[in-house]
């Protein structure tokens, strides 16, 4: 008998309606309100049985049930979006279905045929039946039959209504049940009720091609990915007509099941073999055949369809918030490229439903349901996931209902569903589940964060590209593994051979890596007139690693001592000629393999998998694989972490700076004791592009700043212009006390800010022998105070008054700031072994692209430190490219008009600075966020048109949020362009990573150019988006070849201290001074872009505002030339300018003239747009 199929107009959902915000609470129930007892007995009675509006509950009860009240707002506002509106759309597709009921109903039966004689008879009508492998044998003695399905029923998430809108198609599942008739007591065995299932989709799929009544497009394909499970797949025509149903979106799959009970569960259990071998015979019968669990359950999934739709709906019905959570869940999984499908893990909507399901029920022995029914859909979400987290179900089977069932004892993950006798997770393999674990895992504790809001990373981040999530990756041709990939048996022993280098590679890389997957060629429909393709000769398979950066390089391998004879001859076995017996300082003597951990060789990685692959494959296998590991990293010098750090190319720099600070602690003859010296340089935080060097042949080294701080004393004068006087004769004999002390030191004292008497005014400089050179300030705290004072007193002038603020200003970032976070910065890049890389690795990438001029290089360190220190949905970066692109892909999202940028360091540094006694080093409270939101919300009120604060970054240091961005540090042109620069790489990213896995899939032709990937394409300036380009001569840049003379005094100075190394050299490089008089200059009219790093272009814009017409003036205050308005265009609207006489405009001629002058032969050429 048929049953209805059920429509979205006129189904009946025996779970109600679901409230968003009504999910029972599972404490127990309050008392019912005065107003409810006034309306009677009948409102307080039906208390307990309905859920509570939620709209009327405080914000105590929410922050229960859900992680904030914000949190629940977004969960409300996903679920509504993504819940499927069954309108109008759907409709089409739910008459398609009622159309096929109709056809299939009207199907004739068939004779029972033997297998050649079926199989040839719909040959004749041009369907092939899409028989599984092994094919079936010629000489069967058994028949196969077609007769009417028993029942026609639309089933799966869309009938429950827990299927989500997505770019996707939706698939519509239709059940057709076989009549139990066509099945025999032992076709369980052998393939056979396969190859009679495969006939009867064949026979269905020939009645509807057949038919006249309709223009559907039928094709087969394979339900998830399993070879056993042949379906049809219905697709609109396309065509306009009636039945057309392109515009739902949707596919109609057609999926042939069995009656429940046709077959005892009692065979089809997971310890229990139904694939007889020929050869079984043969052997003993102390010998049992092995298991076939993935077969046995394959047969007990097609047979517990309509029992598993039956358990779904009555979970939906017992808890409200069932279908909500199964959206969640199933969002969660697609976001992470989980899927049902067996090359996707094997685990999908439906697993993680009825997961979720079966959670919800008792067991005999338990009697309280591990997950309460009372839960929200967030609770129901993260208990599903907590279960998942913490169980591992490959060593600890979960059972349900099923106490007498023995369950296989291998180490594969184990769900058991006793009433409906099957293994949930049969479709697993060993690294998809520790993957699904440790996602889980990670996002359990994102949840638990209480600081910041996990939303966006737990349900709207992609986080499955390649690029993010893995550190390196393998491509090895299926052709090269030694099976026939044309074979019968092609899929079966693909994925032997996968689960073969998962085990090899586990015990080879031991705790070099944290995750191990594999990426396979998906798998493609088919039409219904042809058998499946068998054109696999250019597909492959990825391997992908995730890898423990502090153990990734190591060099040795330690194996069991000379004394274990047993397990030292496995270690020989499995590793062959590798294997070498080593004695050790500790005196022990261990069989051992040693690696070459030189940052000009290959990975260490690399070397132990293709050792491995040629020693246990071939060495075919070795020669066809394609390593691709850290690809960026070769774009800064030592990018690649060596050994068990990422800092080591800063070691020499730090070293001599240790010496130092020694040193001058030593002297004797100073006034006051020093109380600290800190390093507050990016060189001494592990952060410029290139690793300070000692060489005397570099070019202009770069002074490391530090600063100095001496005891408190009360006989510091007390005015600011006496204060600096004070810290220049300290200076003085700072130097006088190092040059006595240290003869081949080079000291001397120099002067800034003249212009600026509240500001530092001096600095010693000291070059060692090495040619390491350090720049000396000395931080009094009494300036503070001072500068306070003068802010307070209101007799001061304006002037006055902004030049105090700007003091007060500069001292705090420059005092207080910049040592804080240097320090930070300094722990965390030895906590993170990535760290460094990735710091240096952004700053090349910002300088390639002209704008590190704009940003303060704590901002863009600040934007790095946030990837590592708030990294979710991913773990932590494991090498420079990781870190890298993951800050690319967090830029290109931020949206810094609306949301401030938050970093807090409080898990890693300590309650108390000795640097700076009053900095809080607290960690950020979620009312401390809350305070950071409304600071920044005032300065959008205060400056809405972001004049003057762009970009607001705040810490737990440093709260005020622009202190590196305040004065337009960048403007908001240049922050909208470096949106616009993180999203085009992020984009090129993505779209190389979806191009490397449809490779895996397609015949290669040639060398399609994927596998060399030029990473040097994110690197590359776009010069003609500017107006002027200023190309600066290579005798000169930074990146160029040291000229040997100059008809300038100055250049020529400076020069001949470059060609012999003089330390006057220091600090002093001409063409810094060119782009700052540039800026200082021009900064009105031009808006200049330049690499810091190189300066071998310096671009810039015209500044609209400034180079605009304007009424006539004597002193604009840039080159300008005069226009008569009334000879201009009429249609111009010059009303609004203000004038109607003579007027001017920018000279652009006469400043780009003056530019060259002023750049003399350092300018070789200037490009105007």
């Amino acid at each position: 008998m048929c049953h209805d199929l059920p429509s979205s107009d006129d189904e009946e959902d025996s779970g109600g309606d679901i409230e968003h915000d009504g999910e029972a609470n599972p404490r127990p129930v309050p008392p019912p309100t005065k107003g409810a007892q006034k309306n009677g007995g009948k409102a307080g009675a039906e208390h307990h049985h309905k859920r509570r509006d939620m709209s009327l509950q405080d914000g105590g009860y929410t922050a229960g049930v859900y992680k904030s009240n914000l949190f629940k707002l977004q969960v409300d506002e996903l679920l509504q979006q993504l819940k499927l509106k069954h309108g109008g759309k759907e409709a089409a597709a739910e008459k398609a279905m009622h159309k096929l009921k109709s056809i299939m109903e009207q199907i004739p039966n068939r004779e029972p045929l033997l297998i050649a004689e079926a199989k040839s008879s719909l040959e004749a009508e041009n369907v092939v039946v899409p028989f599984p492998c092994p094919l079936p044998p010629k000489d069967a003695k058994y028949k196969l039959q077609y007769t009417r399905p028993s029942s026609i029923n639309a089933t799966g998430s869309y009938t429950l209504k827990t299927v989500t809108r997505t770019d996707e198609e939706v698939a519509i599942d239709l059940v057709v049940t076989m009549p139990r008739s066509l099945f025999q007591e032992k076709d369980y065995l052998n393939h056979r009720y396969f190859y009679k299932r495969a006939f009867y989709l064949a026979c269905l799929a020939a009645g509807i091609h057949s038919s006249k009544d309709h223009k559907f497009k039928v094709s087969f394909d394979l339900l998830n990915g399993n070879q056993l499970q042949p379906i049809l797949v219905v697709r609109p025509s396309g065509d306009g007509g009636v039945d057309d149903f392109s515009s739902s979106k949707c596919r109609i799959q057609i999926l042939p099941a069995l009656p429940e009970g046709t077959f005892p569960e009692s065979k089809l259990r997971p310890n229990v073999n139904c694939v007889r071998s020929n050869s079984s015979d043969d052997e003993p019968e102390s010998v049992k055949p092995k298991p076939t669990p993935f077969y046995n359950a394959t047969i007990q999934f097609d047979m517990s369809i309509t029992a598993y739709l039956k358990l779904l709906h009555y979970s939906a019905i017992r808890c409200n918030s069932f279908k909500d959570a199964c959206i969640l869940g199933r969002v969660w999984l697609r976001q992470r490229g989980f899927g049902s499908s067996v090359t996707k893990g094997g685990f999908g909507n439906f697993e993680w439903a009825a997961i979720t399901a079966i959670l919800l029920q008792a067991n005999p022995e338990d009697g309280v349901p591990p997950l309460s029914l009372g839960y929200s859909s967030y609770q129901l979400f993260k208990a599903t996931l907590q279960f998942i987290a913490t169980r591992d179900l490959s060593k600890f089977p979960y059972a349900s209902q099923s106490r007498d069932v023995p369950l296989p004892k291998d180490a594969s993950p184990t769900f058991f569903d006793g009433p409906r006798n099957m293994n949930i997770l049969f479709k697993w393999s060993p690294w998809s589940y520790s993957r699904l674990m440790s996602e889980a895992q990670k996002t359990v504790d994102m949840l638990g964060d209480s600081t910041f809001d996990q939303f966006e990373s737990t349900f709207i981040l992609k986080a499955d590209t390649l690029d993010y999530r893995y550190d390196a990756t393998m491509e090895i041709p299926l052709s090269s593994l030694g099976f026939d990939t044309l074979g019968e048996t092609h899929d079966h022993d693909m994925f032997k051979a996968c689960r073969k280098i998962h085990t090899l590679l586990v015990r080879a890389l031991t705790d070099r890596i944290t995750t191990i997957t594999f990426q396979m060629p998906s798998e493609t429909g088919w039409p219904v007139s042809s058998s499946k393709s068998h054109q696999r000769r250019g597909r492959r398979i990825m391997i992908c690693l995730a890898t423990n950066p502090q153990n990734a390089n190591r060099a040795i391998d330690h194996g069991p001592a000379a004394e274990s004879k047993k397990e030292a001859a496995s270690f020989r076995q499995f590793w062959g000629e590798k294997a070498e017996l080593r004695r050790f300082k500790d005196g022990s003597i261990l069989e051992s393999v040693v690696w070459s951990s030189k940052n000009n060789i290959s990975p260490v990685i690399q070397q132990i998998i293709l050792f491995i692959l040629k020693k246990h494959f071939s060495s075919q296998v070795a020669q066809e694989a394609v390593f691709r590991g850290d690809i960026f990293a070769h774009m800064i010098p030592s990018g690649r972490i060596v050994g068990q750090s990422g800092i080591s190319p800063f070691g020499p720099l730090m070293t001599t700076f240790a010496t130092l600070d020694k040193e001058i602690r030593a002297l004797e003859g100073l006034p006051l004791t020093i109380r600290h010296i800190i390093g507050v340089d990016p060189q001494l935080r592990y952060s410029t592009i290139e690793p300070p060097s000692s060489s005397p042949k570099a070019h202009t080294p770069k002074p490391a700043s530090v600063i100095i701080q001496f005891e408190g004393s009360a006989r510091w004068p007390d005015d600011l212009p006496t204060i600096q006087r004070t810290k220049i004769a300290f200076l003085l004999k700072l130097a006088e006390l190092v040059s006595s002390s240290k003869s081949t030191y080079t000291t001397r004292v120099g002067l800034e800010n003249p212009s600026q008497p509240s500001q530092n005014q001096a600095y010693l400089e000291i070059v060692v022998p090495t040619g390491f050179a350090f720049r000396l300030r000395i931080h009094h705290d009494r300036e503070a105070t001072l500068l306070d004072r003068q802010l307070r007193d209101k007799s001061l002038d304006n002037a006055s008054r902004e030049s105090a603020a700007m003091a007060l200003a500069v001292y705090k970032r420059e005092f207080l700031q910049v040592p804080a976070h240097s320090q930070v910065l300094q722990s965390l890049c030895t906590r993170f072994p990535a760290l460094s890389p990735s710091l240096r690795l952004t700053k090349r990438w910002f300088g390639s692209h002209l704008l590190s001029s704009h940003f303060s290089p704590v901002l863009i360190e600040l934007m790095v430190m946030h990837t590592f220190l708030q990294p979710h949905p991913w773990a932590v970066p494991s090498c420079a490219t990781t870190g890298f692109l993951r800050t690319l892909a967090w830029i290109s999202r931020w949206d810094w008009r609306h949301v401030p940028l938050v970093v807090d360091f409080s898990s890693f540094t300590s309650g108390h600075d000795p640097a700076n006694p009053s900095a809080d080093a607290k960690g950020l409270k979620s009312e401390d966020i809350e305070k950071i939101y409304l600071s920044f919300e005032a300065w959008r009120r205060i400056d809405p048109a972001m004049n003057r604060v762009v970009l607001f970054a705040a810490t737990n240091l440093d709260r005020e949020g622009t202190t590196w961005t305040d004065r337009g540090m960048p403007e908001k042109v240049v922050a909208t362009r470096l949106t616009a620069l993180a999203r085009s790489a992020t984009k090129f990213i993505r779209d190389f990573d979806e191009r490397l896995l449809v490779r895996l899939s397609e015949e290669e032709k040639g060398d399609s150019g994927i596998s060399n990937f030029a990473a040097e394409a994110l690197f590359v300036p776009q010069l003609t988006d500017y107006d002027i380009v200023v190309h600066i001569s290579s005798a000169f840049s930074k990146t160029g070849k040291i000229k040997k003379d100059s008809k300038y005094k100055n250049l020529q100075i400076h020069l001949e201290a470059e060609e012999n190394g003089d330390p006057r050299r220091v600090g002093g490089d001409p063409l810094e001074l060119f782009v700052e008089d540039l800026r200082q200059i021009y900064g009105d009219s031009i808006l200049w872009f330049w690499n810091s790093e190189t300066l071998d272009t310096i671009a810039g814009l015209w500044n609209p505002n400034s180079t605009g017409q304007r009424a006539f003036k004597v002193k604009a205050g840039w080159n300008s030339v005069p226009f008569n308005a009334r000879q201009e265009d009429e249609k111009r609207d010059l009303d609004n300018t203000g004038f109607r006489g003579v007027g001017i405009q920018v000279n652009k001629r006469v400043i780009l003239n003056e530019i060259g002058r002023l750049g003399g032969e350092m300018v070789e050429r200037i490009e105007v747009r």
